[in-house]
């Protein structure tokens, strides 16, 4: 009796005098990480500033090929804050959304479709890899001769390279669904349509999100690839390829340096979105 009375009260009696009752924590509250641990993630980028200032400083590299990371950082906030970068970064924001937008509304249903059917999928598997693991550089001219040299082919190309990832990850989703949730809902009598609605598709969306930010990243990359080579006007791929052949490397960099930071936030505005809406995924 004295260890009960020592560690705490006994469940079902009323708590010592002078304390208050709280509730238990619950297991899903994460603990509050140290400021050292949240901070961790700016340690890369500061490395990478710092080998590049001191690339810069001690004259390893010519400054018409590096500038110093301070002027590249300028001439990116310039360009954002109202210059010509500003109208590039929209112009490939908009494209990539729309192509990645065509992958999610045609493939998640065309994969969670196949994957409900093992041998659909495994009658189109080949083609679905083959054409993934073809570099999707490689289909432009195919592409050219469909669509000519408009905002269209951007898109296109980059939607087919997206939508191919969105399918084979929605498709295995709903393959190795868990068995036992499949053979509860047919023991309690669900129909095949029910066990589709309720229980295939739900346990496809973990892999389908996954799924969607690969796909959204593999957009923005076949984008600026495409507004590189495909005679664009406009967009990140544009100046950036603008800006090397007159020699312009601080919006060169710059304008890399925005490609980057859009692919990750698309990144991470995925992966909130997955953790919001996938939240019970695992359990």
């Amino acid at each position: 009796m004295s260890e009960l009375s020592d560690t705490g009260a006994v469940p079902g009696t009323a708590p010592p005098a002078g304390k208050s009752w709280a509730p238990p924590a619950s297991h899903d509250a994460a603990p509050r990480r140290p400021l050292g641990d949240r901070l961790l993630p700016m340690v890369g980028p500061l490395v990478l500033f710092l080998i590049w200032d001191l690339v810069v400083r001690f004259g390893l590299i010519k400054p018409i090929l590096l500038p110093s990371p301070g002027d590249t950082l300028v001439a990116l906030a310039t360009g954002l804050a109202g210059g010509e970068l500003l109208a590039d970064f929209a112009v490939t924001v908009a494209r990539t959304l729309q192509a990645f937008a065509i992958a999610a509304v045609v493939g998640m249903p065309l994969g969670v479709l196949l994957g409900s059917n093992e041998r659909a999928y495994r009658s189109v598997e080949f083609l679905i890899d083959f054409f993934r693991s073809t570099p999707s550089s490689a289909l432009i001219p195919l592409f050219l001769l469909i669509f000519g040299v408009s905002d269209i082919n951007k898109i296109a190309i980059a939607a087919f390279g997206a939508l191919l990832i969105v399918v084979f990850n929605s498709a295995y989703g709903v393959i190795n669904a868990r068995k036992q949730r499949v053979m509860a809902a047919r023991v309690m009598g669900a129909s095949r349509w029910r066990i589709f609605r309720d229980v295939l598709v739900w346990e496809s969306l973990q892999p389908s999100f996954v799924g969607l930010r690969s796909a959204v990243s593999m957009a923005l990359v076949i984008v600026i690839v495409a507004e590189m080579f495909i005679g664009s006007e406009n967009g990140l791929g544009h100046a950036i390829i603008d800006a090397q052949q007159v020699l312009n490397v601080k919006t060169m960099y710059a304008a890399i340096l925005a490609a980057g930071a859009l692919g990750y936030v698309l990144n991470i505005a995925f992966l909130v979105l997955e953790r919001r809406i996938v939240h019970w995924s695992g359990r």
